[in-house]
């Protein structure tokens, strides 16, 4: 599924505070670390089978009142901190939407068995030939 940011900041919400780190005055006067909220049980964007699935998967990110929950504080300016973290939002959600391929087991045939063990009778041989025959009693 492809998520739509436009969308998805619709049902985000956030919380803003001074953030640590550099900056120097500018940190002490401005908030510029976003926490991200976001509530995939009330979302509209999911079905119920995606909503199953995210729930299951991404378990240990919910906090107490079962929000994912995302900190970016790295830039000094809250407006490219919210994009990052409604990025990192996006990219968890995808990761956690992604069902992965069932692998098929499957035989290996007769003829790639018997060509296989060929190649090692070759290598057996060969390696055979090499060795230095050390049956005279020296």
């Amino acid at each position: 599924m492809n998520i739509n940011k436009d969308t998805l900041q619709k049902e985000v919400s956030y919380k803003t505070s001074r953030s640590g780190g550099k900056g120097g005055q500018n940190v002490n006067k401005l908030s510029s670390k976003v926490e991200l909220l976001f509530s995939v049980t009330n979302s509209s964007l999911f079905t119920d089978e995606e909503k199953a699935l995210l729930n299951e998967k991404l378990a240990s990110r919910f906090n107490k009142d079962g929000l994912i929950q995302i900190i970016c504080d790295e830039d000094r300016s809250q407006y490219i901190n919210k994009q990052k973290a409604v990025e990192r939002l996006i990219n968890l959600l995808t990761v956690s939407l992604h069902i992965p391929k069932i692998r098929k087991i499957k035989k290996v045939s007769k003829a790639a068995k018997a060509a296989r063990l060929a190649n090692k009778r070759i290598n057996s041989e060969k390696k055979e030939s090499r060795r230095a025959k050390f049956g005279d009693g020296d």
